[in-house]
């Protein structure tokens, strides 16, 4: 199981180290997950009990959310979106998910100091 550097977590979601550990087991978790699409869609909304079957050993999703009920998924992508319309003034969402995670190729720090600093 893959999860975004910079995870977004719902308010509600209780001990997400918890939930993280049990998702890369491939165990049944009563939350929701937004992974970035692995077709033309730029987020998917599941329930983390798909994660069990064998299909997500061998592809697993990039999680970038967790959240506690559906509605509260919505919340994070909405969330989402309005920062990448608000950084980029667009919505591609998986661009802007994936380049938030790439360290800038000019930047003079380390990459632990870069991370630190946000960048």
């Amino acid at each position: 199981m893959k999860f975004y550097k910079y995870l977004y977590i719902g308010d509600t979601v209780s001990n997400p180290a918890k939930i993280k550990r049990r998702l890369k087991l491939h165990m049944g978790v009563s939350v929701y997950v937004i992974a970035l699409s692995m077709g033309p869609d730029q987020l998917e909304i599941f329930h983390g009990g798909y994660l069990k079957q064998k299909y997500y050993r061998s592809h697993p999703p990039i999680i970038v959310g967790i959240a506690s009920c559906h509605e509260e998924a919505m919340e994070i992508v909405l969330k989402i979106t309005q920062e990448c319309l608000d950084a980029t003034g667009g919505c591609d969402l998986k661009t802007y998910l994936k380049q938030r995670t790439v360290r800038p190729t000019n930047c003079p720090y380390t990459k632990q100091q870069c991370s630190n600093s946000g960048g």
